[in-house]
């Protein structure tokens, strides 16, 4: 008996027109026929939700959702890094995921959302692995204010990635407003932890009476910034970077300590 439900393309679901006469196709083209068999040749290469191949995944746990948004939003850090943010497109990012378009338009409703959305995932990642790696103390606000100022640093193959992908969100806010408003956040949380640094004191000094902690903290976060980027283009090396940043950090801390009574 005939399948009636035969009739549009297993793999992109294009319908397929049926012929007058002889055994109806089953993919709409060759290209779709290779794609079948490759799959079939080869294990995915991670459990999906039952279902055609290139359709929207059906809705999971939370954690399955989480998974697979951050794995698509890390498609479109690596392209970001390699070739800026123009090259993001819907297709280049699914192609880079490892699945198709469709599964991308599910979890974001457009490219503007998956950039923005990519941002902020971003953005949650590098505070998470910044948390891991500070020792939050501010018995010693010098030793914590460096280690903070350290994470604008490529210090390593993780950090020098993330500076390269805020580069080039950098780059696109400039002529995207609805970007820029995600990228240029208004309430500068990371000026407002450092100047709180600079403002607790502690054991290794406190700062100069007189002396403004939100409009030193404006100076070294973007200091730290701009130097990270030197650093990433070869203009400057991390020992001089790191020289400076201790001599600014120094300089509050030491005026700190020398305006009060007995200080060296």
């Amino acid at each position: 008996m005939r399948d009636e439900r035969r009739g549009s393309c297993p793999v992109c679901g294009t319908p397929v027109p049926r012929p007058g006469r002889g055994r109806p196709p089953v993919y709409c083209s060759r290209s779709c026929q290779a794609r079948a068999y490759r799959r079939r040749k080869r294990p995915l290469p991670s459990p999906d939700p039952p279902g055609p191949p290139d359709a929207a995944p059906a809705p999971g746990p939370v954690g399955t959702r989480a998974r697979r948004r951050l794995g698509i939003a890390e498609a479109v850090w690596r392209i970001a890094a390699r070739q800026g943010l123009e090259a993001a497109s819907m297709r280049a990012v699914a192609a880079e995921a490892g699945v198709s378009l469709r599964v991308v338009q599910y979890h974001f409703d457009s490219k503007h959302a998956l950039l923005v959305d990519a941002l902020r995932l971003l953005h949650e990642e590098n505070e998470r692995l910044a948390r891991e790696r500070i020792r939050y103390d501010l018995a010693d606000p010098r030793g914590l204010l460096r280690a903070l100022l350290e994470e604008f640093l490529p210090l390593d193959d993780q950090r020098a990635f993330a500076l390269r992908v805020f580069a080039a969100y950098y780059a696109r806010s400039l002529t995207d407003p609805e970007l820029a408003a995600v990228f240029l956040s208004a309430e500068q949380p990371l000026e407002r932890l450092v100047a709180d640094i600079i403002a607790a004191g502690g054991a290794p000094g406190a700062p100069a009476p007189g002396l403004d902690h939100r409009h030193e903290a404006d100076m070294l976060v973007a200091g730290a910034t701009g130097l990270g980027v030197d650093v990433l283009h070869g203009r400057r090396s991390l020992a001089e970077v790191r020289a400076v940043l201790d001599y600014h950090v120094d300089r509050i801390f030491r005026a700190g300590t020398a305006s009060r009574p007995g200080g060296g």
